[in-house]
């Protein structure tokens, strides 16, 4: 069982004829990803990590381009399409004092200014322009954007969220 991943990437499409594989970064720094020698793939609505080396990795546009082991063609790698690319958290360098990996926001409370428990993180999800935290709850699910005007703390010691959301939103 491969260790907690954070998810860096997505497969938007093969490149090439010789199976690269064409990735949108989800990083802050686009090229992060290159840094990494080992990544894992995980096609939708799949559970399992695949381990792939990266025999080479460049920055084109504002995707990456790569050629992972055991993907040697057009059609391999186009069955990649749509899958996150990950690498393994405790690969990453530690978050600074203002920083906290969205993955490790999973798991912690989540509380509106009134003190009233809205449920525990389940998934930080990219919804294009800002994350969204899945907020799961008795009564299901919620989703909260996770943006300065809504978040308004974060502790970590606690493992607690404050957000300024109402019960019933």
């Amino acid at each position: 069982m491969p260790p907690p991943m954070i998810v860096m990437g997505r497969v938007i499409a093969a490149f090439g004829v010789r199976g690269s594989l064409k990735i949108e970064p989800l990083s802050s720094e686009p090229d992060a990803l290159s840094r990494y020698r080992t990544w894992y793939l995980r096609k939708f609505g799949d559970d399992a990590w695949r381990r792939r080396e990266v025999e080479g990795v460049r920055l084109q546009g504002t995707a990456l381009v790569a050629e992972l082991a055991g993907i040697a063609d057009r059609e391999a790698a186009a069955l990649w399409r749509g899958a996150d690319v990950a690498v393994p958290r405790d690969a990453l360098p530690p978050a600074g004092d203002d920083e906290i990996y969205a993955a490790d926001l999973v798991g912690y409370r989540v509380v509106n200014r009134e003190g009233v428990a809205l449920g525990r993180v389940q998934a930080v999800t990219e919804a294009g322009a800002h994350p969204l935290l899945a907020v799961e709850h008795e009564g299901g699910m919620r989703l909260i954007p996770y943006v300065p005007a809504i978040v308004t703390g974060v502790d970590r010691e606690a493992a607690t969220i404050e957000v300024e959301w109402g019960e019933d939103y």
